[in-house]
């Protein structure tokens, strides 16, 4: 008998397609109640039913077909949830409605056993499931206070808050006028055009004048502690090398020590020199901090490179550096690289030492957010912030981009 055998998983109870939208659909109402006690048992109950039913619905039409069935319920979704509360909402409840119709299906024809053996138990299952819902909710946890600031930097008014116009989408609850007074913000003459406000803006504006800072800073301080951070990993990494285990947990130390205390003791130190409220102060402290990043990264990158090619190279003639920069660096310039950028993200970030050390002319945009916080609360703070967010998205995927290509180049992972 020729043909291949195709697994035809089993179809559950009918409750089980109901209970978990159910059981979704209490927890949104739950949050939609807002705190309120009176309304958390009929919100929760109002939410159950509304899900189950959607669940039974789709089931019922669309049997097979998880597209028709997901459209169809975001639909409706979109309109119960417009009409009741705001056109925002109605968007965020056509998204969980999408996915109800379509999970509802899912459960109901047994499709979510593909990914599991045919032999597997109902607790192995439910355990296989459960882990990745625990999962998707702590990565929910820790995300959404990010993500929330993008669209509340759009706001049309002064407030920290959703307005009405907001939760309806209306044009007029949204404005650019926050990212533009970052450019105007401490501009002698923000009416002016042309050449002159572009000048005016590079010299004068405080929050160019912190981004200016970061960067410049944080450029230097990447460079410094890339060189000496994979200078030490390359020398640790030799077994010949004594006291390695000491030594490392000594250059590492500035990871592990309160920022507060090595920021103090750093302000001591370079008052002492004349360092403090300099650039190079700044630098050199920021230079402290990311190095840790840099022999880690590089130091993991070493793990799996093979040192008979720098005995191959000395025994055809190349010294020392010709060995680093011709055979070394290459492979591992992915793990160099990557620890330059979470130099740069620390220097970035960082707002505590430059606190202690740095002066009005050093101000980074950590640390003019907090001034702004301090003295001036505008949203102008959440403008900023959506821009290091973006920012700190663009060097992680960088990163996981050269991650990557470090694990093919040893062999760690298919080409």
């Amino acid at each position: 008998m020729s043909g291949t055998y195709k697994y035809i998983p089993p179809r559950p109870a009918i409750w089980l397609p109901l209970l978990i939208p159910a059981v979704l659909g209490a927890l949104i109402g739950l949050l939609t109640a807002e705190g309120r006690t009176i309304l958390l048992l009929p919100y929760a109950l109002s939410g159950a039913v509304l899900f189950a039913l959607a669940a039974w619905l789709s089931i019922r039409l669309f049997e097979k077909n998880r597209l028709a069935a997901g459209l169809v319920t975001g639909g409706a979704f979109l309109l119960i949830g417009g009409f009741l509360f705001s056109l925002a909402f109605g968007v965020l409840m056509a998204i969980v409605g999408y996915f109800i119709g379509r999970m509802a299906i899912w459960l109901a024809t047994g499709e979510y056993r593909l990914n599991l053996p045919p032999y597997a138990t109902s607790s192995e299952v439910a355990w296989f499931y459960g882990f990745r819902v625990i999962c998707g909710a702590i990565f929910l946890y820790l995300i959404v206070p990010i993500i929330i600031i993008i669209p509340l930097s759009f706001n049309a008014t002064p407030y920290f808050s959703f307005t009405p116009d907001m939760l309806s989408l209306s044009p007029k609850g949204y404005s650019l006028r926050w990212y533009w007074d970052i450019l105007q913000n401490g501009m002698e003459n923000p009416n002016t055009s042309g050449w002159a406000f572009f000048s005016d803006m590079w010299e004068n504006a405080q929050w160019i004048r912190a981004i200016k800072n970061s960067f410049w800073i944080g450029t230097w301080a990447t460079l410094l502690a890339t060189a000496l951070g994979t200078l030490a990993a390359i020398g640790l990494s030799r077994s010949e090398m004594p006291w390695r285990r000491p030594i490392t947990a000594l250059l590492i130390s500035p990871m592990i020590v309160p920022l507060v205390i090595t920021a103090s003791g750093l302000f001591y130190f370079f008052s002492g020199i004349g360092l403090a409220k300099t650039y190079t102060g700044v630098i050199l402290a920021h230079a402290v901090l990311g190095t840790p990043f840099v022999i880690i990264t590089v130091t993991a990158t070493l793990v799996s490179f093979d040192q008979s090619l720098t005995r191959a190279a000395a025994n055809m003639g190349a010294g020392p550096v010709t060995t680093f920069f011709k055979v070394q660096m290459p492979l591992i310039l992915p793990g160099v690289i990557s620890g330059g950028l979470f130099a740069f993200i620390t220097s970035f970030d960082e707002v505590v030492v430059v606190l202690q050390l740095a002066g009005v002319q050093q101000r980074t945009i950590p640390r003019q957010m907090f001034s702004g916080i301090r003295e001036q609360i505008s949203p102008t703070i959440l403008a900023v912030a959506t821009i290091l967010v973006i920012i700190s998205i663009m060097l992680l995927t960088m990163v996981e981009i050269l991650r990557r290509r470090s694990e093919r180049m040893r062999g760690l992972s298919p080409a």
